[in-house]
């Protein structure tokens, strides 16, 4: 996982992945605001963004989830709110499996959970080995607009 903000982009970049750079990148160089909610295309099926809006819920209505062809990163525009993450090792228990039609399985028994708190500007990289349990309220009211970069994980090399 990487967790950051995107004002810090120039400082960081020389670190990342050349994929999380781009999808960063998009981020930055684009008027989010702007973008109609759902599916906004980058490149195909390889990258591609989901823009949400909505208000953050208890955490205990958040539901933890892990995908395997494809890394998120999210990114917030507006409002706040936490992301519960943990590694997919502490989170034993998958109790719905959509990784066929949508690329995300929900988990349950979570150990050593931490939260993120996410701010505008704020963002986390989540890879398939990362469980993250996304739009948890912070306590006070807010209306999020989160862009989701989602990034196909290219195959091993030998």
């Amino acid at each position: 996982m990487i967790y950051g903000r995107l004002d810090n982009l120039s400082e960081v970049a020389s670190t990342l992945p050349q994929a999380i750079l781009e999808g960063l990148r998009f981020l930055a160089q684009t008027d989010l605001m702007a973008l109609p909610e759902g599916r906004n295309e980058i490149d195909g099926d390889r990258m591609f963004a989901m823009v949400q809006d909505y208000e953050p819920k208890p955490k205990d209505e958040a539901r933890p989830e892990a995908h395997k062809r494809y890394i998120d990163i999210q990114y917030v525009a507006k409002g706040k709110e936490l992301i519960g993450t943990t590694a997919l090792s502490k989170a034993p228990n998958v109790v719905e499996d959509l990784l066929e039609q949508n690329d995300v399985y929900f988990l349950d028994g979570l150990e050593e959970e931490s939260m993120l708190a996410m701010s505008e500007g704020s963002y986390a990289v989540f890879y398939p080995w990362d469980v993250h349990r996304p739009g948890c309220a912070t306590g006070e009211a807010s209306q999020v607009r989160k862009i989701v970069v989602k990034i196909a994980m290219e195959p091993a090399k030998a």
